[in-house]
């Protein structure tokens, strides 16, 4: 069907896997991005003193003081921990990856019958497969596809939008997601994240399915460009390498620990905390020889509330460093859309 603006056809975003089953020899312009973002293919950071720490929420949960300590450490210097121990049967992580990789397997035309791009206008929104938010003509976009569903609360899912194929994927996701939250729950998140009182029954859980296939020279496009996560926190789930974490002006590999999920501080808390606990700014990179495909689950406060620094974590020693946030509803529209536009959202409530 023809589109209602033709010149507005770059709005729509090409599909990636589409374009990597062609085989080119170099990816179009469209994801070539600027010389100084381009990525070093040899690898990062491997001279760190302190890696990314690997925390047992198990020992955590019956009070380990050094499990605790190796937490807050992680939450300050880097932003995010390899969780074990989180109690997340293998079998159920390997039928999430199992699902997420036969969906992105379907055909083309199966997929898009979830698209993120509707009406005559194809308007962008945030639920359903497909790509970037595209704002301009010129904006680079990100070597993936995705599929953005909303999993909590249940009454907010919109089934339409859950596949039905493969078959078992409805069942998995639902599984897998109502183990996520009891892990997120029990995070352990230090006393400055306020985390029981943010993840409350009005909170709203997103999960997106990532799809990154080989490019023929992962040199020149990234997966995801740089981003920090605007909610409270994230799981991540994924088998392969390719997620790269910004420390001192540094791009550092987040190693891939069998059985281990990545779990990241979101906006929401560096906001609470007062930027004592940090959202880390964080990328995938691409490769000519493998694709990656990953789970993350975000975990985002009531759609309806402001977000602001904690009375008690501002003082004479440690002025405000943030004002108040949008409704956090309207605070993750607004990241996707500084995203498109190679922004930080918070950046914006920044006070120094």
């Amino acid at each position: 069907r023809r589109m209602a603006d033709d010149d507005q056809q770059w709005k729509v975003p090409p599909n990636v896997q589409e374009l990597a089953a062609a085989g080119p020899e170099e990816p179009p312009s469209r994801y070539v991005v600027r010389d100084h973002d381009r990525p070093a293919l040899a690898g990062a950071g491997g001279d760190v003193t302190d890696p990314i720490p690997v925390v047992d929420l198990g020992r955590l949960s019956c009070g380990d003081a050094d499990e605790a300590a190796k937490l807050q450490s992680a939450l300050q210097t880097w932003g995010l921990f390899l969780a074990v121990g989180h109690g997340i049967e293998p079998g159920l992580l390997g039928e999430m990856m199992a699902v997420t990789r036969d969906f992105f397997n379907l055909p083309l035309e199966e997929k898009q019958r979830y698209t993120n791009l509707v009406g005559d206008k194809r308007e962008y929104r945030i639920e359903g497969y497909g790509g970037d938010m595209v704002l301009s003509e010129t904006q680079v976009l990100d070597w993936c596809d995705r599929f953005y569903l909303i999993v909590d609360p249940e009454s907010r899912r919109l089934h339409d939008l859950w596949p039905t194929r493969p078959p078992s994927f409805r069942d998995v996701l639902h599984r897998y997601s109502a183990r996520c939250r009891e892990l997120a729950g029990a995070a352990g998140l230090p006393e400055e994240g306020r985390l029981a009182d943010m993840l409350d029954e009005k909170a709203v859980t997103y999960v997106r399915l990532n799809c990154y296939p080989p490019c023929p020279r992962p040199d020149r496009v990234l997966g995801f460009r740089p981003h920090s996560d605007g909610g409270v926190l994230t799981v991540l789930l994924a088998e392969t390498a390719g997620l790269q974490v910004l420390r001192d002006g540094e791009w550092h590999d987040v190693p891939v620990v069998p059985g281990a999920l990545v779990v990241n501080l979101g906006d929401v808390v560096e906001v609470v905390s007062n930027g004592v606990l940090r959202s880390p700014v964080h990328r995938v990179v691409a490769s000519a020889e493998r694709g990656r495909v990953s789970v993350a689950a975000f975990y985002t406060v009531d759609p309806e509330r402001e977000v602001e620094p904690a009375p008690e974590l501002v003082s004479e020693e440690r002025p405000r460093r943030y004002e108040k946030t949008k409704k956090s509803g309207d605070y993750v529209r607004e990241l996707l859309e500084s995203l498109a536009r190679g922004e930080r959202a918070i950046d914006k409530v920044k006070l120094v």
